[in-house]
């Protein structure tokens, strides 16, 4: 009896091994939207750490052409560490406020080599107004990160 329970409790453990070892690899394997849609997942939830697993946060640090929030001004905000970006993106953050104050809708996925664009439109019901944008992603240490939020014109 001993050495079949042992048995059992060794056959478990090689299980769990196998289990825990799919669940790495496909995270390794997952799509550009997979990876927008685990971004919006993680700022419902507040998840910094998961945030700063799914951006690239410097290299959205060094884009200070654009404010990727939505109706953010004419001055975009240019944000001096990570840490800032990952506030703006939980909790009562500027970007998170607004882009959860609207409907969001993942499209077309481009995928070109080890980038890609996942489109994602933000409505605004109130204003009848959508915002089309493309986020940008590349595929690094084995993951796509998003690395833009490239806000394009609103559509009516």
């Amino acid at each position: 009896m001993k050495h079949k329970s042992q048995g059992i409790f060794v056959l478990s453990i090689l299980m769990l091994s196998l289990l825990l070892l799919s669940a790495c690899s496909s995270d390794t394997q997952s799509t550009p939207k997979d990876t927008v849609i685990s971004l919006f997942g993680a700022m419902e939830k507040n998840d910094q750490p998961a945030l700063a697993h799914i951006l690239d946060l410097a290299s959205m640090m060094s884009n200070t052409a654009k404010d990727y929030a939505l109706s953010g001004g004419d001055n975009p905000r240019v944000f001096s560490n990570p840490q800032q970006i990952l506030k703006d993106l939980t909790d009562d953050g500027l970007t998170k406020t607004r882009w959860f104050s609207m409907q969001r809708i993942i499209d077309n996925v481009e995928i070109m080599g080890e980038s890609a664009t996942v489109e994602v439109t933000f409505v605004d019901k109130d204003a009848s107004k959508g915002y089309q944008t493309k986020f940008g992603l590349h595929f690094i240490n084995n993951k796509w990160k998003i690395y833009s939020f490239n806000i394009t014109t609103p559509t009516e």
